[in-house]
């Protein structure tokens, strides 16, 4: 017994040799098989599938294959919404919060400095990621594979860029998160809410120029850092400007359907 998965060609970062046209593969039935393992078999995370049709209908990941069955698999359509429920993950979450793992330690930093609840820790392995965003509701950002096929994990994204500013531009894009962002909020190292604090609080812990020359500052409740406005700010302002007006250029990819592949 067997059955058909296809994968819409936005997959074809996961296979090699990558093809703009995904031949429907072969899918041996040797025991009872949710088509998510199927899915994840052939090698692409579930967090990545925004949809499963299965001959024609629309299923969840529990789905038992069945002989001959033509499985269709279908990515998420950005802007991701994750507030919203839907038959692949009926429990949204209240608002996008991410936790990362050491291989984008880097834009987990950039993440915070944008404002967004993002926490890390370098000790972390994979379970306890994973456990972190299942107790937390929090979104794993990664470039690792092998810990989005965690069962517990119910949103993930595999970034493909490589660099980090342009994996957040990825994020941003991705999840549509521009309503999310307050830049300078939060620490970018422990992730705590900034709170404004008088200059004569901080002034010991304060470089001479920084003492003459800045007068507003935040501190982060957590590790005491110090935050003011000097000229790197600007200079961040300005990329996130930039970075900004060109995600409002792009449009999202169009929907593929099965009829695309089968």
């Amino acid at each position: 017994m067997k059955a058909q998965i296809a994968f819409s060609p936005s997959f074809s970062y996961f296979f090699y040799p990558s093809k703009e046209e995904m031949t429907p593969l072969n899918f041996p039935l040797q025991r009872l098989t949710s088509v998510k393992d199927g899915v994840e078999a052939l090698g692409v995370p579930h967090t990545e599938v925004g949809e499963i049709l299965v001959n024609g209908i629309s299923v969840d990941f529990n789905y038992l294959l069945k002989d001959r069955d033509k499985a269709c698999i279908l990515p998420f359509s950005p802007p991701v919404d994750v507030t919203k429920a839907t038959l692949l993950r009926p429990v949204p979450l209240e608002r996008p919060s991410f936790v990362v793992d050491i291989n984008v330690a880097r834009l987990g930093s950039l993440l915070r400095l944008m404002g967004l609840d993002t926490v890390y820790n370098h000790a972390w392995r994979d379970k306890d990621i994973a456990a972190i965003s299942k107790d937390e509701g929090r979104i794993v950002i990664t470039r690792d594979r092998s810990l989005l096929k965690r069962k517990i994990i119910t949103y993930g994204r595999l970034i493909r860029e490589e660099r980090p500013w342009a994996q957040l531009f990825e994020v941003i894009k991705f999840y549509n998160l521009k309503s999310w962002l307050f830049p300078f909020s939060r620490c970018s190292f422990c992730n705590e809410t900034l709170r404004p604090v008088q200059k004569e609080d901080v002034l010991d812990r304060l470089e001479p120029l920084t003492r003459l020359f800045y007068n507003e500052f935040t501190e982060c409740p957590k590790c005491g850092k110090v935050y003011w406005s000097g000229s790197h700010k600007q200079r961040i302002k300005e990329r996130i400007l930039v970075m900004l007006e060109k995600s409002q250029q792009l449009k999202a990819e169009d929907d593929y359907t099965s009829d695309n592949i089968f």
